[in-house]
């Protein structure tokens, strides 16, 4: 590679890595804890649920509840279930009976539990491990903004993967095997940047494409739309197996009997390992009543295969049906291959927990990125006036990176004392996190900045276990004796963080302050020049 090619992707691997640090960071730190979501939501309830993705309720038993409350008649409802939770997500449609009244006329959206049956809205219900995950591709912004950003990130970080690669290449097995903790802090970021970026490669490169796809996938498609769709979005959606059929309304009441959970049950033994996740309903009450069961096969079995059938009531018969047990055509592999690898769901307990492992060292990796750019940029050479921009700038990044490890251990304990729900932590998480992100800032330390947070985080993820014990009773023990393993799950790994944390900064503070404080100086002293030329004179010839 010529020097000036090597000039060049080195310069666009530093700018596009250091534009996107920040929200890559913020991306990556809570998609780490996303792969918890589940565990964290029921840890938040005091909730203990079977590992299963399956709908599990006496369905008949619950649309007669709701049939009382909502007037069903007419409906087409949609029922969901995409996390290993308690609550289902239903969805109801207005009803199309033009004699009906108000209360059948408005649309609804909740969640209801599937043992008590207890409904609540989408804002009382939002956990906090819902709420990591969405800040994970950023949408607490206004719709589509948060998701464009959180895909345009995605996408740039996949070039600066791409420039890093390319910059690292020759000396990329070596570099892999180089640590001096003992020479410059530039060479101390720089190694520990070249390591777990190299270990990290592939994970980080996944979670780019699969990142990329998910959130700007629409501005990716459109001009397929234009070209081969002639703008129509919903022949493509169609073709993409996104929408649903149209069942025309017959405004003729359904007068037979009918049960939903016997042609549940009649799925379930036809289809053997298959996990029934979404349910649509259309025309409820009507003669021209259908059901349609959609899921997917248990991962242990086949790693993708989407299944739907589609029932008339009246009958009992089946219209149509996708059998998921045979082979899946290539859009099905694709689209479910890539939510598959970026959910990182396939593998049990244990991909999750290297998932989470390989998050935050790309959290470190990122951290440290800042640092090398930082770092470079402090030598005498450059004015005063940028060199100061410069520290402003890292001191800006590393204080709102750094300051979420505590803020988000708070964010468990306020959970579990003092409120829940989609506006308590808004107002908590993002005020106590601009709180501390203008702390850290004012003070003006970035060697301060990482001991505040690390000690912070140590302290309060040590409390969480004991919080957990004394408001819910889930003592780590008491949680291990009734085997409620998603509750004790939680409060393990953030035992095991915090303990890892500690160690860290155990070596932190050992660390005498002149090394943090003057990063360009060597510690062993530079020969002179004449001492170089003795040396060079007495070497043989």
């Amino acid at each position: 590679m010529s020097k000036r090619i090597y000039n060049v992707l080195f310069h666009l691997h530093t700018v596009s890595g250091i534009v996107i640090s920040v929200i890559l960071y913020v991306i990556f730190f809570t998609g780490s804890f996303s792969f918890f979501r589940d565990e964290i939501a029921n840890w938040e309830r005091n909730h203990d649920v079977e590992y299963a993705e399956n709908i599990s309720m006496d369905l008949d038993h619950a649309f007669d509840s709701l049939d009382q409350k909502y007037a069903l008649h007419g409906r087409n409802i949609s029922i969901s279930k995409h996390y290993v939770e308690r609550r289902i997500g239903v969805s109801l449609d207005p009803s199309q009976d033009s004699l009906a009244d108000e209360k059948g006329k408005a649309r609804h959206f909740f969640y209801q539990d599937t043992e008590t049956l207890q409904t609540a809205d989408y804002a009382s219900s939002y956990s906090l491990g819902e709420f990591l995950y969405r800040l994970h591709f950023l949408a607490q912004i206004p719709r589509p903004y948060g998701y464009y950003l959180s895909g345009f990130t995605a996408f740039f970080f996949l070039f600066a993967i791409i420039t890093g690669i390319l910059v690292h290449w020759e000396k990329i097995i070596s570099n892999f095997y180089l640590f001096r903790p003992w020479a410059k802090l530039k060479a101390l970021w720089t190694d520990a940047h070249t390591a777990l970026g190299t270990i990290g490669l592939p994970f980080q490169f996944v979670y780019a494409v699969t990142g990329a796809f998910f959130m700007i996938k629409a501005l990716l498609i459109a001009p397929s739309v234009f070209a081969l769709y002639d703008g129509d979005e919903s022949a493509l959606y169609n073709d993409l197996g996104y929408s649903e059929p149209e069942i025309a309304y017959a405004a003729e009441p359904l007068t037979a009997d009918f049960s939903i959970n016997a042609l549940v049950s009649q799925t379930e033994a036809d289809w053997p390992e298959f996990n029934i996740n979404h349910l649509h309903i259309f025309n409820y009450g009507d003669v021209n009543m259908h059901v349609s069961i959609e899921g997917e096969t248990d991962r242990k079995s086949k790693f993708t295969g989407p299944g739907k059938r589609l029932y008339k009531v009246e009958m009992g018969e089946l219209i149509a049906e996708k059998n998921p047990f045979i082979k899946a055509s290539y859009l099905d592999g694709v689209k479910n291959s890539l939510y598959r690898l970026h959910y990182g769901d396939y593998g049990g307990y244990a991909l999750k927990v290297i998932s989470f492992v390989l998050g935050i060292v790309s959290c470190f990796v990122i951290a440290s990125g800042i640092m090398i750019w930082l770092v470079a940029r402090r030598k005498k050479n450059i004015p005063e006036k940028r060199r100061k921009f410069n520290e402003g700038v890292a001191r800006v990044y590393m204080a709102i990176c750094l300051s979420m490890y505590p803020v988000t251990a708070l964010a468990f304990i306020a959970v579990k004392t003092l409120g829940q729900g989609m506006t308590f932590l808004y107002q908590f998480y993002f005020t106590t996190w601009l709180i501390a992100s203008v702390f850290l800032i004012w003070k003006k330390d970035i060697g301060y900045m990482n001991r505040v947070t690390l000690l912070s985080g140590i302290v309060i993820g040590f409390l969480i276990p004991i919080v957990n014990g004394l408001i819910s009773g889930e003592w780590l023990w008491e949680s291990l004796r009734a085997g409620h393993f998603q509750v004790l799950f939680v409060d393990v790994i953030w035992l095991g963080l915090s303990v890892t944390t500690l160690w860290v900064w155990l070596k932190m503070k050992n660390k005498p302050m002149a090394e943090e404080e003057k990063p360009t100086v060597d510690l062993l002293p530079k020969k002179s020049i004449k001492t170089k030329i003795l040396t060079k004179k007495a070497l043989p010839v």
